[in-house]
């Protein structure tokens, strides 16, 4: 009964951080429709006085970028804001002949008037940080715009931003990130599902009631003076705009989130290339909550919620790791429920993981009809929807797992960026990428291992106990099966 008790412990403490977890978003959820009800007055530079126009640094940090990059600077040129007030950091970190096609391409730019620079180095020196870090000590904005090479901002994007910095407490604002190629295949809508709720129910969820927020690495605008104040960029996370963000946040700096900004972004179409994103921001959250967990509970300026809500945001990407365990765990368990029939009680307290979903598919509804709309149609896309991603998110918890074990573990790792593609149609041949890995991971193995795994799990709920079976996790498993087996069978076909 030993080895029994033990997998019931921990079975129990992964169930429990999940539910708190999702008691959060429910809390969040609120926080969200409460913001929306809510009109916010505030001061703004008026940008028809020459003289509160501010002068703005844009820096695009880049890393062999040959699909992207055009298109990127192209874009940039066509912002809408005082020429004499602009200046355009190309921070380049390339190694390969986009080098030269890039400085090609900002030289006949410049004769357009445009005050763009094309920013190299020789080493890459704290990565995506280590640029941005060179780029601030010669730019001369007072406010600087980031944005990665795959976003494409609207022309008046500065004008609908900038305004909210005559509020000399904020330090950031950060905008909503749009989809371009939402509809593309199943992978990038549920990577925008994903995120969608990521930038309406916890974003302002969150700014709405003053917790930490964070700067998402592209697509917001920081004040000069708050970067230098909250001890610049730093390399030695792999998220460093969730770490700058706690430290400003930490300092008292106020962060503006604006949902009704979007900023049209491309979606990694290949899961070679979400799941390298996935563990770059999988293993950053785990080690900013390293980096910063004693720091968040020792401050004395932080009310006992918003430390909660700090903490839990920091151990988002663990949630992942309470999942695996709960999967992998839910198959013993199976069968101690009909071994000791004693312990069935327990079990049917411990059925809260149900209502943990139940909360999770409330939230996420609210999300989804504020993009699609309310009906009978939409919420039964909705319901697929979520049961995809709820699938296939499941899918990656191995993956991501390691991720987050490597954060808290604090073993280091390169700062790897996730390929762009450049692709709008399904058609479109992407396999020619030079950036994508051939290699197959050894985790992909454990993937088609795991399929089989819950395989065997959907089986086990025929077999168990003398009642004819048991079927109460059969939807669990099935869930399993199909989001490890589309993980394995595509991560096999990004290959091929």
């Amino acid at each position: 009964m030993y080895v029994e008790a033990v997998i019931i412990v921990i079975y129990t403490i992964a169930l429990v951080m999940i539910f708190l977890y999702a008691l959060a978003q429910l809390n969040l959820l609120f926080n969200y429709l409460t913001a929306k009800k809510k009109e916010t007055d505030c001061p703004k530079f008026d940008l028809s006085n020459p003289d509160e126009v501010p002068l703005v640094t844009i820096q695009l940090p880049v890393f062999n970028e040959m699909y992207v990059m055009e298109r990127l600077l192209d874009n940039i040129a066509k912002i809408d804001y005082p020429q004499d007030k602009l200046e355009v950091q190309v921070l380049d970190d390339s190694t390969d002949e986009t080098v030269e096609s890039t400085a090609a391409h900002i030289a006949t730019l410049q004769k357009t008037g445009l005050d763009i620079k094309h920013i190299t180095r020789t080493n890459r020196q704290g990565f995506k940080a280590g640029a941005l870090k060179e780029g601030l000590e010669i730019a001369k904005g007072e406010f600087i715009a980031i944005f990665d090479s795959d976003f494409l901002p609207n022309e008046d994007w500065i004008k609908r931003t900038v305004p909210y910095f005559k509020d000399e407490s904020i330090g950031v604002v950060q905008t909503r990130w749009g989809h371009i190629n939402r509809n593309y295949s199943l992978l990038t809508k549920i990577q925008a599902f994903a995120l969608d709720a990521h930038f309406t129910l916890e974003q302002t969820g969150r700014n709405s009631k003053g917790h930490f927020i964070n700067f998402n690495g592209t697509a917001g605008i920081w004040r000069k003076e708050c970067i230098i104040d909250a001890g610049n960029w730093q390399g030695d996370t792999l998220t460093e705009d969730l770490d700058l963000s706690y430290r400003a946040q930490l300092k008292k700096w106020k962060f503006k989130y604006l949902e009704d900004v979007e900023t049209p972004a491309e979606l990694p179409i290949v899961i070679s290339a979400a799941r390298s994103q996935q563990f770059r921001w999988n293993k950053g959250g785990a080690e900013n909550f390293r980096k910063m967990l004693w720091k968040v509970l020792k401050n004395e300026n932080i009310s006992a919620k918003t430390k909660v809500h700090g903490l839990l945001h920091l151990l988002n990407s663990t949630m992942f790791l309470n999942i695996l365990i709960v999967a992998i765990l839910s198959i013993p368990m199976l069968y101690i429920k009909n071994e000791y029939t004693h312990l069935k009680p327990y079990f049917y307290v411990m059925s809260f993981f149900v209502i943990s979903t139940i909360i999770f598919f409330i939230c996420y509804w609210m999300m989804y009809r504020k993009i699609y709309g309310t009906g009978i149609k939409n919420f039964m896309n909705y319901i697929g929807t979520f049961f995809l991603f709820f699938s296939i998110a499941m899918g990656f918890s191995l993956h991501n797992s390691i991720a987050v074990l490597e954060g808290h573990w604090g073993k280091k790792s390169e700062f790897v960026r996730t390929p762009k593609f450049n692709i709008k149609k399904y058609k479109d041949n992407w396999k020619n990428n030079k950036y994508l890995k051939k290699n197959v991971s050894v985790h992909v193995i454990f993937e088609g291992l795991l399929m089989l795994y819950f395989g065997f799990g959907m089986y086990s709920a025929f077999i168990v106990g003398d009642q004819g079976g048991d079927f109460g996790l059969f939807p669990f498993h099935l869930m399993l099966f199909f989001g490890f087996g589309y993980v394995f069978f595509k991560s096999l076909a990004s290959k091929v």
